[in-house]
């Protein structure tokens, strides 16, 4: 059951001039949110912006005795929503609707996972490796973005014993590339019968070459994908996806319910 909540700014991190991470006291939605999910947020208080935007949950947030306290967003500033989400500050409240869609599936401990981020992208993978890592499930997450100015939280990861594959369009950290030439080398060496899951977050057209990748060596693979929400509830229909069915033909599903998280080789991507 989602809860809607008027949220305190516990604080607003600057990591760049485009992107920040909003701390956000909602202990009840930071209680029941699991990794892939997400929140409709609003700074302002009038019309102006008129709709709530989804953000995935992207850190649960726990005071001293581990409690979950509040969650945090990852914000890249592009209109005027999250405009208002980078300049906030301590003390400004934000409506926070949620935990809302479909998470992820936690592989166990017997395979290993391979999380994809492209940007933004980023977002749902932090809680993601956290439940990996309390079930010792090995972790390899491949990170791609134009700059090494935009690869953030490379140290929260590593101190997670996540692996870091990292791609940057202008070669300044990493591979130069993007991030598929990676995850494609390291499915063709690895071993076809040892236990897999790929996740993948970021621009479609990286999700849709990450599926067909994943696919071409027959590994399973979840994809969040990223949509216009006007509700986040089912209700507005503006963040359909055509899926296959079993049938071979295809039908729409609302991401913001039968998602952001779905089966990535049922997603017609063409």
């Amino acid at each position: 059951m989602p809860f809607d909540v008027a949220a305190d700014v516990m604080a607003n991190t600057r990591l760049s001039a485009d992107y920040n991470v909003l701390a956000l006291s909602a202990p009840a939605i930071a209680a029941a949110a699991t990794p892939g999910q997400f929140v409709m947020v609003k700074a302002a208080s009038g019309d102006d912006p008129l709709l709530r935007r989804p953000f995935s949950v992207f850190e649960v947030l726990r005071d001293a005795a581990g409690a979950p306290a509040g969650l945090s967003l990852l914000n890249k500033r592009i209109g005027p929503s999250t405009e208002l989400l980078y300049r906030a500050q301590p003390g400004d409240t934000v409506a926070c609707f949620g935990p809302l869609g479909r998470p992820f599936t936690v592989a166990d401990r017997s395979a290993q996972a391979w999380m994809v981020a492209g940007g933004v992208g980023l977002a749902p993978f932090a809680t993601l490796a956290d439940a990996l890592g309390a079930r010792s499930v090995s972790t390899t997450l491949f990170y791609g973005a134009r700059s090494r100015a935009e690869l953030f939280y490379l140290d929260f990861f590593r101190r997670l014993g996540v692996e870091l594959v990292l791609t940057t369009e202008d070669g300044s950290l990493g591979e130069r590339g993007r991030i598929i030439a990676p995850l494609d080398r390291r499915l063709a060496a690895h071993a076809p019968h040892a236990p897999l899951m790929v996740y993948a977050c970021g621009p479609e057209g990286m999700l849709a070459a990450c599926a067909k990748t994943a696919a071409r060596y027959g590994r399973p693979c979840e994809v969040s994908v990223e949509r216009i929400m006007g509700c986040g509830m089912g209700g507005c229909y503006s963040c359909v996806v055509p899926m296959r069915n079993d049938r071979g033909s295809f039908h729409h599903v609302r991401s913001c319910i039968a998602g952001p998280v779905l089966p990535a080789d049922q997603i017609l991507w063409e």
